[in-house]
């Protein structure tokens, strides 16, 4: 029996859930429940989420949690962080409370350039092509003014052209090269846009200039790059080494000393590094979700940055110099406050207004920073108490959640695991004996 269906997107919701649940889901008799139990009532609120995407059936909901007490350059925050892991909103939060007492977080923007290029091959001599992209180059920026003029109007627009040899890491393969300044947009339609009408161009030109032979230049492809090295945020926090003693009660300068090391084995060890970073974007892709942009496109360029001396290595840093603990990071985040789900979501509406409606350099800040304080809380735990006794006692609910513990059960447990180790097994113990003794 075939699994296939033809003209599946033109099916009523219902009518998809139907063939789904019947062809892959026939044993569950509760799916559609299931499915239709996270429908919004309100029908307006209900088709706007539909129209996000294709083919939807259901809502997908996640926590939307808040880190409060965080101070930026002098301003608080309280921020919205949208993710299910346990223990991510708990660590953020604690060590904005921490940093608070201690100066706060310091971010600056160190540059917000974005790149995109019309990737092509050409199989002609380099020098003549490089002598026609010189001469054709104004005609190709004035053919983007259409495209262009609304965003230069608001202080953005293309920064640089340039033809890129590439032909010694791929034959035959050439760029053109762009960078953009894009305000306050993430800026990916604007971008492609440009980009489709710069190879357009370029195409053109080039049959012009060669009695229409188009046979040795051909158009690959048209689009932007999420690694974004010249759109960077940096953020920091900094005290004396003895304001450190607060730290689960450790000596500070023994404090500080192994956490300079543990970062220190995150840049020079992929293995933990990886970790290391993953932890860090734990706090960033929360606050980037919650705010209606790209996390697979800001974890894509974080990565790629973390990889850009040849080796994977820490995106964070941290230094004793002259009696001062510094912790910091430097991070691309290509990041908007208009555009895309930042005017359609209501509750990325909300978030941003409860950031005070930044603009997206602020923004950059806010996220950098947010990933900087996420690092700390896990660092601190890793070099003091162990990453484990806070986590499971975060997930403790979850457990309680999986074995369905009645709201008594789960009193007694949080009582219970307030003085005792948390693990899987130990939760299931306490509730098998809580149940038995009430069967007695």
């Amino acid at each position: 029996m075939s699994n296939t269906i033809q003209g599946f997107s033109r099916l009523t919701k219902k009518e998809k859930i139907a063939w789904l649940t019947a062809t892959f889901l026939p044993e569950n008799p509760e799916a559609t429940h299931i499915l239709k139990q996270y429908w919004n009532d309100d029908s307006t609120l209900q088709q706007l989420h539909d129209e996000f995407i294709e083919n939807t059936i259901s809502n997908y909901y996640l926590p939307l949690g808040i880190a409060p007490n965080f101070l930026i350059n002098d301003k608080s925050f309280a921020i919205p962080m949208a993710i299910e892991e346990s223990s991510v909103v708990a660590a953020a939060s604690k060590a904005a409370k921490f940093w608070m007492s201690r100066g706060g977080f310091k971010a600056e923007i160190l540059g917000t350039e974005k790149i995109g290029q019309v990737h092509f091959t050409f199989s002609g001599n380099a020098l003549l092509l490089e002598q026609l992209f010189e001469a054709k180059k104004a005609i190709l920026l004035e053919d983007l003014k259409p495209h262009t003029e609304s965003m230069e109007n608001r202080g953005g627009g293309i920064t640089s052209l340039t033809l890129v040899n590439k032909t010694e890491a791929l034959d035959n393969y050439y760029q053109l090269h762009v960078t953009f300044e894009t305000r306050d947009a993430m800026g990916a339609n604007f971008i492609n846009s440009c980009l489709e009408q710069l190879a357009e161009s370029w195409l053109r030109e080039y049959r012009e200039a060669h009695n229409n032979n188009k046979a040795d230049l051909v158009i690959i492809m048209s689009i932007l790059s999420n690694y974004v090295p010249g759109c960077i945020v940096k953020a920091e926090v900094s005290c004396p080494v003895s304001e450190l003693s607060e730290a689960n009660g450790i000596d500070p300068e023994v404090f500080a000393a192994k956490f300079v090391q543990a970062v220190n084995i995150a840049e020079v060890e992929p293995y933990r590094a990886v970790t290391h970073n993953k932890g860090i974007m734990n706090g960033i892709d929360a606050v980037v979700l919650a705010t209606g942009n790209d996390f697979r496109a800001i974890e894509a360029g974080a990565h790629a940055y973390a990889s850009k001396h040849g080796s994977y290595s820490s995106l964070t840093h941290a230094t004793v110099e002259n009696g001062i603990f510094k912790f910091w990071i430097e991070i691309p985040l290509a990041l908007g406050t208009v555009g895309g789900l930042t005017k359609l979501h209501p509750l990325v509406k909300l978030n941003l207004e409860m950031l005070g409606n930044p603009s997206a350099p602020q923004l950059m800040e806010i996220v950098a920073v947010a990933g900087l304080a996420q690092n700390f809380g896990a660092v601190k735990s890793l070099t003091t108490t162990g990453i484990q006794k806070g986590h499971m006692k975060m997930h403790l609910m979850n457990m309680l959640n999986q074995l369905q513990a009645t709201p008594e059960e789960k009193e007694a447990a949080i009582l219970h695991f307030k003085t005792h180790k948390v693990s899987h097994s130990a939760v299931s113990s306490l509730i098998s004996s809580i149940r038995k003794s009430e069967t007695v």
